[in-house]
C-alpha cells in the first residue's frame, strides 16, 4: 500500500523546478495568504506558462488559495504532469468545492491518476465519497480498489466501515491486505471514540482473516488495547506465539497496557519463557516503572541463566532502589565475572531517594570486599561521609586506601582540601603517593571556588618537598585563575632550575590569554635563557591561539620582535601575523622588511598577508609600494585562466598589467572582463601563472577575481 501515494511528480519535472524557484516569480513566498497573489496565480494557470511555473503556482495555491481556485485546479486533475501538483491545493483549500472536484475527477479518470484522486478524497475524510468509494472496491485495478480500501479507512464513518467489513471476506487476496488496513484504521477511530466494544469486533475479524502478518499484527495489537483488562490473555498468549513478530508485538503493547495486572503477568511470564525471551521481557517490565513488580526483577537478577540475570540487573539501573542494594551488593563482591561488573556499575547510578543515605550507613560495619565496594560507590555518587571515608586511609590493604583516597577525590570539601593535600605532600605509605596526587588533582579541579582552593596548593608549596612541588605546579595549571598563574609566575623566577623548568613549560600551555604578560615578563627576566626563550615562544603562542582584536595580536608580536635578537623567535612572529591577516599586521611585516636579517621572511610574509586582505576588498597597494616591493624584476612566463581541461592563454594581458612590483592590478575587479570574457560560463575558476621573480622561479594560483599579488620564491 505504501507505493499507492507515489504515483506522481516525474523526475524531469522536479529538476526543472530546481532551476525555476530562484527565478520564478511564483515561488513560495510565504504563509500569508493572498487574493491578490490568488489572482497572480490562478493567471498562471490558465496562461501558456512552461509545466514546471504551472506546478509552483498550484503549490503555493495550497497556501493562498480559496474556493475560486478550484475551478482552475480541477482542469488540470487529468494532466499526468500537473495532477499531483493541482490535488496538493485542492487537499488544502476549504469547502465542499474540493471534495466535489475530487470526486468528479475520481469518475472520469483511470489507473494511477485515479489512485491519486482516491488518495486526496481519503485525506479530505469526504464522507459524501463513501458510495463512490465502496463501488471502485470491487475494480478490477487492484491499486484503485486497494487504495479505495484506504481512503474509506481514514473517512472511517458507519458507512464506510460498513463496506469495508463486508468486502474484508470476499476481496481478491491481492486487494485484501488494503481492506484489513482500512478495517483497522477504522477499528482506531472507533477505539478512540470510546467505543472499544465495536473496535474489539472489527480487530477480531481482520484477525480472522486470512490476511498478511502486518495487518494481524495491527488487529491484534488494537484488539488487546481495545479489551482493556479483559485483552491481558491474548497479550499472554501471542507472548507465548511461535511467531517472532507477533512476540516483538507482545513486548510493545506490554509497555503501553493499562493498570498494574499487566505487571503481575510479566512477573509470572518469566517462568514459562526461554532465556533468550526472559531477558526481553524484564527490559518490557522495567520500562514499566510506574507499577513494575520490583521483587521479580530483583530475583531474576539474584538466580537463574546468566543473560536473564544480566538483563535483570542492567534494569535495576531504572527501576530500582534501596531495597535492591543487598542483592547488588552481594553479586558485585562475588567471583560470577559479567555479573560482578554488572551488578558493580548498576549499583553506580541505582536510583532512589534512600540509596545514599544507605550506602553510608552499611560503611562502618562492612568489611573485606563489601567494605572496598562500598568506598568506590562513595565516590562514584559522590556521597558526602568523609569521616568514614577518612578511616579508609589506615586500612591495611592498599586496595582499600586506594579506594578511599579516590572517594575523598570526589568528595572532599574545600574546607578539608589541606587533608588530602597533607596525604599527597606526606603520604604515611608510599605506595599511595601516586593515586593521593590522582585524588588532589580531581578534587581541586571541581572546586567551585578555584581561587581559594589554588591559595590553598600555593600555600602548601612552601612546606613541599621537591618531587611535591611539581605536582603541585602541575595541578595548580590545572586549576587554573589569577593566584595559580601568579603562584607559577613566581615560581618560574625562583632560583630552582627544577621550578623554572616546570613553571615555564605550564605558562606556556596556559589556557587564556591572562598567561601572555606573565610570558612576556618572564621572556625579559628568567634566570636562564632557555627559559626565556621557552616563555617568548609560549607568549607568542599565546598571540596565536586566542581570538583577540587585530591591534592587540600585533602588538604582542611587535613586543616579542623587540624583546629578543633571535631571528627564530621573530620568524614566529611573522607566522602569527600571516596566520591572522590584518592591516595593522601587514604594517607590522613591512617595518620588518628593514632588518637585513629578516628581509627575505618579512617580505614573504608582507606578501601573504596582502594576499589575503586584500581578496576581502582591502586597499594595500600604497603598503606594498610604501614596503619597496618596486624593487622587483618580474616576467610573466605564462598565464591561464579557466576550469579543467577549459584553459584561455591570457600571459599578454598579464604582461601588459606588470610592472616592478608583486601586485599586478587588472583593468577591472572581474577577471572576466578583464580577461575579454568567460572562459567556463557557469563554473568556478582559477588563474594560473609561472613567472620569474629577480631571477627565481615561481608559480601561484588565485581563485576567480582574487587580488593578484604573487608570492616572493624561495
Amino acid at each position: 500500500m505504501n507505493t499507492i501515494r507515489q504515483f506522481t511528480r516525474s523526475a524531469v519535472l522536479l529538476v526543472t523546478l530546481v532551476a525555476v524557484a530562484t527565478t520564478s516569480a511564483s515561488a513560495f513566498d510565504g504563509p500569508e495568504t493572498s487574493p491578490e497573489k490568488e489572482k497572480e496565480l490562478l493567471a498562471i494557470l490558465r496562461s501558456n506558462a512552461p509545466a514546471a511555473e504551472k506546478a509552483l503556482a498550484c503549490k503555493n495555491l495550497a497556501i493562498h488559495g480559496s474556493p475560486a481556485a478550484v475551478a482552475d485546479l480541477a482542469k488540470l486533475l487529468p494532466d499526468r504532469q500537473l495532477s499531483s501538483w493541482a490535488r496538493i491545493s485542492l487537499e488544502a483549500i476549504p469547502g465542499e468545492a474540493s471534495d466535489q472536484a475530487l470526486l468528479a475527477a475520481s469518475e472520469s479518470l483511470e489507473g494511477r491518476l485515479l489512485v491519486g484522486m482516491i488518495n486526496s478524497i481519503g485525506f479530505r475524510r469526504n464522507v459524501k465519497a463513501v458510495a463512490s468509494l465502496t463501488a471502485k472496491l470491487q475494480n478490477t485495478d487492484a491499486d484503485v480498489a486497494s487504495a479505495a480500501a484506504v481512503a474509506l479507512g481514514h473517512i472511517g464513518n458507519a458507512a464506510a466501515t460498513k463496506s469495508l467489513r463486508a468486502a474484508l471476506a470476499t476481496a481478491p487476496a491481492n486487494v485484501r491486505s488494503a481492506v484489513a488496513e482500512g478495517c483497522v484504521l477504522c477499528a482506531e477511530r472507533l477505539h478512540s471514540q470510546g467505543e472499544s466494544v465495536a473496535a474489539r469486533a472489527i480487530y477480531d475479524q481482520v484477525r480472522a482473516a486470512d490476511v498478511p502478518v502486518q495487518r494481524i499484527v495491527e488487529a491484534t495489537r488494537g484488539a488487546i488495547l481495545a479489551g482493556n483488562q479483559n485483552g491481558l490473555p491474548l497479550l499472554l498468549e501471542i507472548f507465548q506465539s511461535s511467531d517472532k513478530k507477533l512476540f516483538q508485538l507482545a513486548l510493545g503493547t506490554a509497555r503501553e497496557f493499562p493498570g498494574g495486572e499487566v505487571d503481575k503477568a510479566l512477573a509470572a511470564e518469566l517462568h514459562n519463557a526461554t532465556p533468550e525471551r526472559a531477558a526481553l521481557i524484564v527490559q518490557a517490565m522495567a520500562d514499566r516503572p510506574q507499577t513494575v513488580v520490583l521483587a521479580a526483577v530483583v530475583k531474576a537478577a539474584e538466580q537463574g541463566p546468566t543473560a536473564v540475570r544480566i538483563s535483570a540487573i542492567n534494569a535495576l539501573q531504572r527501576v530500582g532502589d534501596d531495597s535492591c542494594l543487598s542483592a547488588l551488593l552481594k553479586i558485585a563482591v562475588s567471583d560470577e565475572g559479567n555479573l560482578a561488573t554488572a551488578a558493580q556499575q548498576t549499583l553506580a547510578v541505582l536510583p532512589g531517594r534512600h540509596v545514599n543515605g544507605e550506602i553510608g550507613v552499611m560503611l562502618p560495619t562492612a568489611t573485606g570486599d563489601a567494605y572496598k565496594l562500598l568506598l568506590q560507590l562513595v565516590g562514584q555518587r559522590r556521597i558526602d561521609v568523609v569521616e568514614e571515608v577518612l578511616k579508609g586511609l589506615e586500612h591495611s590493604d592498599k586496595s582499600v586506601r586506594s579506594a578511599a583516597l579516590i572517594a575523598l577525590g570526589e568528595t572532599i570539601e574545600l574546607k578539608r582540601l589541606s587533608l588530602l593535600i597533607a596525604h599527597f605532600v606526606s603520604p604515611k605509605h608510599a605506595e599511595d603517593a601516586a593515586t593521593a596526587q590522582q585524588a588532589l588533582k580531581a578534587a581541586s579541579v571541581r572546586m567551585p571556588d578555584r581561587e581559594a582552593c589554588a591559595a590553598e596548593l600555593a600555600a602548601a608549596l612552601g612546606r613541599s618537598p621537591a618531587a611535591a612541588k611539581t605536582t603541585l605546579l602541575e595541578i595548580l595549571s590545572d586549576v587554573g585563575g589569577a593566584k595559580a598563574l601568579q603562584t607559577l609566575a613566581t615560581a618560574a623566577k625562583s632560583n630552582d632550575d627544577q621550578l623554572q623548568d616546570t613553571s615555564s613549560r605550564l605558562l606556556g600551555k596556559w589556557n587564556s590569554v591572562d598567561a601572555g604578560p606573565v610570558l612576556l615578563d618572564l621572556a625579559k627576566t628568567a634566570p636562564a635563557e632557555k627559559y626565556r626563550v621557552r616563555a617568548l615562544r609560549g607568549y607568542l603562542g599565546v598571540a596565536r591561539k586566542f581570538a583577540m582584536p587585530d591591534k592587540q595580536r600585533t602588538e604582542m608580536c611587535r613586543n616579542a620582535m623587540k624583546a629578543t635578537r633571535r631571528p627564530s623567535e621573530h620568524k614566529l612572529a611573522l607566522d602569527v601575523l600571516t596566520l591572522h591577516p590584518s592591516v595593522d599586521g601587514l604594517q607590522l611585516a613591512v617595518s620588518a622588511m628593514k632588518v637585513p636579517t629578516l628581509k627575505d621572511d618579512a617580505t614573504s610574509a608582507a606578501l601573504a598577508i596582502a594576499q589575503k586582505i586584500g581578496g576581502k576588498g582591502i586597499d594595500v597597494t600604497a603598503l606594498m609600494s610604501a614596503a619597496g616591493l618596486d624593487n622587483v624584476k618580474l616576467e610573466i612566463v605564462k598565464a591561464q585562466y579557466g576550469a579543467g581541461a577549459t584553459q584561455k592563454d591570457v600571459t599578454a594581458v598579464l604582461r601588459k598589467r606588470a610592472n616592478n612590483t608583486p601586485v599586478i592590478t587588472l583593468v577591472s575587479g572581474s577577471y572576466n572582463t578583464s580577461f575579454g570574457g568567460d572562459p567556463s560560463p557557469g563554473v568556478v575558476k582559477q588563474l594560473s601563472v609561472e613567472y620569474r621573480m629577480n631571477g627565481k622561479d615561481g608559480k601561484a594560483s588565485f581563485p576567480e577575481n582574487a587580488l593578484i599579488i604573487l608570492p616572493m620564491p624561495k
